[in-house]
């Protein structure tokens, strides 16, 4: 593996000093972090930030001006791989110039790779997994017990992991961590170990210190929100005690698995005003044979019938998912399934990918015999229903009124606000000055495939 990763960095990086000739008389006083991947990523950055900060260490904007640049990875795609690499080759030319900076790759692919990337890449000098990263102060600090390379899973009391907001206005909860799922084609349960749900009193105390700092809206996270389970106390009876015994205005929950949405969860969402509706639910294809090489341990018809649960007994929701095309053994007839069930179930958005293969899992021994140009075309072929999908569903919003979060200007424009739904889509108003954090009723007046347009309005 080690002999891949080094020709994607290049030379380069190979004509380092030793690590232990570097000299140490500059102190690491500042950081830069970038974050790749998913929510849950985003949520740990936020945290590793917190824990920095309260050390004495300065965030800065420019990797130019930190003594030390993190990197929180994800494994779940090559690409986002491919990602992180291009960025160390970036580092190990800013490096050279700059011998005294430090280097830490942490989360999903510091997990999997452990002590290979420093091996392959001589310019990292720590490498954290995702049970470890809250540590980096103390390893960049030398305390007793740790080392550069730190990947063991397990940590003594998983609610000392304090969740940190992300904007003044929203915040990332964990309510736990790892997957027990096994999907064929995912890393996640290797990166990230199994699952281990934080406490009922941990996230409770957490949303209401964010509703006493002024957070509006939380997003409870999970790698399957379904499953949470702690002592007696399972997902529904966990919104509904958020909801009641704490202040926070609206929860958001992310993400389900449809083997484990239960009728009560549904019962739940259209009972709780809190609870925006909001649901994503991968459902990765529409072929039943492919679902079960993928070992995802549903059918379509439960999951078409899980989302007809739900349109019956939620007034409005939104449905988003993950799609993916060209999984080992996928034929042409499979594939078609997927359009079809896309055409069926009118999804708001999807995320969609093309199958690459994960060292570690399953499917990396299954026979990759979908050619990458097939992929392609399947994947340019399913954006393009999906975009059409979301134009429609987006075109029934006009004409509507949105409780909509504001979430300042619009990243185009400083003549426009940029709002959330209840149902998580990006509306834009017109507004010289947004208010952050305010709920604004708007009237959806115009809308194309990926934003709605509206304005502020009076309702009674």
């Amino acid at each position: 593996m080690g002999y891949i990763i080094a020709e994607a960095i290049t030379a380069d990086c190979l004509s380092y000093l030793p690590r232990w000739m570097l000299t140490d008389d500059k102190k690491i006083k500042t950081f830069h972090l970038t974050t790749f991947g998913c929510q849950m990523n985003l949520a740990d950055s936020s945290t590793l930030v917190a824990g920095l900060t309260t050390r004495g260490y300065r965030r800065v904007d420019q990797e130019s001006e930190a003594d030390l640049i993190i990197l929180n990875t994800c494994s779940v795609r090559e690409k986002a791989e491919q990602r992180v690499l291009g960025r160390l080759g970036d580092l190990s030319r800013l490096k050279k110039s700059r011998p005294g900076v430090r280097i830490a790759v942490v989360g999903c692919m510091a997990q999997r790779l452990g002590s290979e990337l420093v091996e392959a890449i001589p310019c990292v000098d720590y490498v954290l997994g995702t049970d470890r990263v809250f540590e980096l102060p103390d390893v960049i600090e030398g305390r007793e017990g740790t080392s550069s390379v730190m990947t063991a899973f397990g940590h003594e009391n998983v609610d000392q992991i304090e969740p940190v907001r992300e904007t003044p206005y929203s915040g990332f909860v964990t309510i736990s961590r790892g997957c027990d799922n096994f999907c064929s084609y995912c890393i996640v349960p290797y990166v990230r170990g199994r699952e281990l749900s934080h406490s009922v009193e941990h996230i409770l105390a957490s949303v209401e210190k964010m509703a006493a700092d002024g957070v509006v809206e939380i997003m409870l996270l999970g790698q399957n929100v379904n499953s949470y389970c702690y002592k007696d106390c399972d997902f529904p009876e966990l919104l509904q005690r958020v909801a009641h015994e704490t202040d926070i205005p609206r929860i958001r929950f992310m993400t389900s698995h449809p083997k484990d949405l239960s009728p009560r969860l549904i019962e739940t969402l259209a009972s709780e005003p809190k609870l925006m509706p909001h649901v994503h639910l991968p459902l990765q294809s529409g072929s039943d044979a492919v679902l079960e090489r993928m070992g995802r341990r549903y059918t379509c018809d439960h999951y078409r019938k899980i989302v007809d649960s739900l349109r019956t007994a939620l007034d409005y929701v939104s449905i988003t998912t993950d799609l993916i095309v060209g999984f080992p053994g996928e034929r042409i007839e499979d594939y078609e399934m997927t359009l079809q069930t896309v055409r069926e179930i009118q999804f708001d958005a999807a995320f969609m990918f093309r199958y690459s293969v994960r060292p570690g899992t399953r499917a990396a021994r299954f026979d990759d015999d979908v050619p990458e140009d097939e992929k392609i075309e399947r994947l340019n072929h399913l954006i393009e229903l999906q975009k059409s999908v979301s134009l429609e569903r987006n075109q029934r919003e006009v004409g509507q009124v949105r409780w909509s979060m504001v979430e300042g200007y619009s990243r185009r424009s400083r003549e426009y606000g940029r709002a959330r739904t209840e149902g998580n889509k990006t509306v834009l108003f017109k507004t010289d000055q947004p208010e952050v954090g305010q709920i604004l009723p708007l009237r959806i007046n115009s809308a194309d495939a990926f934003t709605l347009h509206g304005e502020p309005t009076e309702v009674s």
